[in-house]
């Protein structure tokens, strides 16, 4: 059984079963539900499964916040819920359909970038290690070496690093986003990656040699037609020529596929899409997307810079959370690529960073105030340390927006540290690192004011979060719920002592080849059992109890063979040889043991009537499964006949009779 099994089964049940899934996807921290009818979905009951850290609805999906093993959550999920016939591609255009225009554009956007984020983010852990080996002159004995200068091993660790940070942002992003737009739209996937290495070609001109190129550099790189000279670009780094030209192959092969008799299409498709393609894109579309991706990286750097930066920083740090719920963040990765390509650095992904920690100390101080409500830690520990590490989706759906105060407390804080983050300049080499990390990927003078920037926005949302929450008394809520937890312990407690003590009216018969009820409650037929691997007494012959006490006891003198690690089944061979098997419940070994307390364990001799184990019934209710309880005689076969007495019985009465 896999480890959201249960979740997964549970969350299937709660939207409503697979009838009302239209389409489904996931992307890096959520499931993305496309439902027939939204109304369905019972809302806080998914929230309150373990594996869900919060849910909302944007752009036409349900979407479920798992967190980053949301992976291993979908692949459960499509197993037990047989969905595979629906693509990823099917989920975004039923969904899309159910936005604005707006909504399908920011959606589109995030679709091409999530992708490629594990790569921004092992690039830019990278470029981060290579500010520290070789752009940080603060060692030696005068404090003014890096550690590249000092030793031949950390330089050589250094110049080897960016065989990566160079795979990642100069050529990989061009490439990356080619095969990721073609994906989306259905292409070939193979030809949108050839359609990227074109534009980051060693055969061209690098884009960052570009600004200094001379008549002579011209000479060398250009395409001379006779009639016409085209200069050879290379658009390293670049991310809107790269969209236009992705795009443009997307067309221009649909449009070749409809015209082009089926029979030759293998050979003739590719060739004509690619050739017409890679021509647009470096004749006309990436001139044009380099004028555009310059206008926009100068006016968002003419905002971060000019006089009115600390505004811009301001608005910016308290506004960048919204952005996250209604997914339009996802446009600032092209806007962060195009300013390092531009410039050499940004200064919009340390605010980033910056919103990460403040909201996540927004949750640090709801663990204060919750901390002695056990089921609300579990929440918030764990979406604290996602928000410090960069990963927000947990902490805003799961924790801050639920109780707002503590979201807007983090916009507040991101506000104040997004504004001393533009005072200061601080600028980033790369983008990908979040959170607290993110000090990696500043240019070396920036991280000694970064590091304030940070205590700022660790320090005001934690602050303003605990202030207000103690006057709205979400500490005396947490106090409250926490003395109801604790009494509810105590109490199963107390249930499962009481339950070891033997009835009185447990009459323990010990006759030869007689079995007692090990449970109190209702003895019916086994074939009545809604379970066939039971019912059609496969498993041999014996009788199902209804139970209506938690205590099960053994029904016989003989030795413990096997007891289940989750509890729910025991096997017992008594001394005259009959092989007895207790299942308490159906398909309760799902339930991994929680209803489950065992008083035995394998190998060891009981008598009949002894304490075998203390079954949680209502525990087992609430999960959805029935807590019907076989005994099964499994040697069946060396018996003449197995004969079972039913109606009402107690723990202890004769209810099998096993005759040679």
């Amino acid at each position: 059984m896999g480890k959201f099994e249960n979740d997964a089964r549970e969350m299937l049940r709660l939207v409503g079963g697979k009838e009302n899934i239209a389409a489904l996807t996931h992307c890096v921290t959520r499931m993305r539900f496309t439902l027939v009818d939204p109304s369905i979905a019972d809302v806080p009951a998914i929230e309150a499964l373990p594996s869900a850290k919060g849910s909302f609805t944007q752009a036409g999906q349900f979407q479920v916040i798992i967190g980053n093993e949301v992976a291993d959550f979908y692949d459960e999920f499509v197993a037990i819920s047989g969905i595979t016939g629906v693509s990823t591609e099917e989920a975004k255009k039923l969904a899309a359909k159910q936005g604005n225009p707006l909504q399908r554009a920011m959606g589109a956007i995030a679709e091409v970038f999530a992708p490629l984020i594990p790569a921004i983010i092992t690039g830019g852990l990278i470029l981060g290690f290579r500010n520290v080996l070789g752009d940080m002159p603060y060692f030696g004995p005068e404090h003014n070496a890096t550690l590249a200068s000092m030793s031949v091993f950390w330089s050589g660790v250094n110049h080897f690093l960016w065989l990566i940070g160079e795979a990642v942002f100069h050529l990989g992003i061009p490439v990356g986003i080619c095969w990721s737009v073609t994906r989306k739209m259905g292409g070939t996937e193979m030809l949108g990656i050839v359609m990227g290495l074109t534009l980051v070609s060693s055969q061209l001109l690098n884009a960052y040699a570009v600004a200094g190129a001379t008549e002579e550099i011209w000479a060398e790189y250009s395409w001379d037609f006779g009639f016409a000279q085209i200069h050879m670009v290379g658009y390293q780094a670049q991310v809107i020529p790269a969209i236009l030209a992705a795009i443009t192959f997307n067309y221009l092969e649909r449009f070749f596929k409809k015209i082009i008799p089926t029979i030759v299409q293998m050979i003739f498709v590719p060739f004509f899409s690619i050739l017409l393609a890679v021509m647009a894109a470096h004749f006309v579309l990436g001139p044009i997307g380099w004028a555009l991706g310059s206008a926009v990286s100068s006016v968002v750097n003419a905002g971060i810079t000019g006089n009115f930066r600390v505004i811009f920083g301001a608005i910016f740090g308290f506004l960048y959370a919204p952005l996250v719920i209604t997914g339009l963040h996802h446009m600032t990765n092209a806007i962060d690529l195009q300013l390092i390509a531009d410039y050499g650095g940004t200064m919009l992904w340390p605010m980033i960073a910056l919103s990460n920690i403040a909201q996540g100390s927004a949750v640090l101080a709801m663990c204060v105030l919750q901390r002695k409500d056990e089921n609300a830690e579990q929440v918030n520990i764990p979406a604290s340390l996602s928000c410090y590490l960069g990963v927000t989706e947990p902490a805003i759906f799961g924790v801050n927006l639920k109780f707002m105060f503590p979201f807007v407390c983090g916009m507040i804080g991101s506000a104040c540290a997004g504004l001393l983050s533009c005072l200061f300049s601080c600028t980033a080499n790369a983008i990908g690192v979040g959170g607290l990390p993110g000090i990696l990927a500043m240019q070396p003078q920036s991280m000694l004011p970064y590091a304030l920037c940070m205590a700022v926005a660790v320090a005001v949302p934690f602050i303003l979060t605990f202030i207000v929450g103690k006057k709205q008394g979400v500490d005396k809520a947490a106090e409250a719920e926490g003395i109801k937890q604790e009494a509810a312990a105590a109490a199963a407690e107390a249930k499962a002592e009481a339950a070891a003590s033997l009835p009185a009216h447990v009459s323990a018969v010990n006759q030869a080849g007689v079995l007692s009820a090990p449970m109190t409650g209702v003895a019916v037929d086994m074939k009545s059992v809604p379970d066939p691997v039971f019912s059609s007494l496969a498993m041999g012959r014996g009788v199902a109890i209804e139970p209506s006490e938690d205590a099960v006891y053994s029904p016989v003198t003989g030795t413990v063979t096997m007891l289940a690690e989750t509890g729910h089944a025991i096997g017992i061979t008594s001394e005259d040889g009959i092989e007895v098997l207790i299942h308490i419940g159906i398909d309760t070994v799902e339930l991994k043991g929680g209803p489950f307390t065992p008083r035995c364990a394998a190998g060891e001799g009981v008598k009949a009537g002894d304490l075998l184990m203390v079954a949680d019934l209502d525990a087992i209710e609430k999960a959805g499964k029935p807590t019907t309880t076989m005994v099964i005689v499994t040697n069946t076969d060396d018996y003449s006949s197995v004969d079972a007495t039913l109606g009402a019985c107690k723990a202890g009465e004769a209810v099998l009779k096993a005759t040679k």
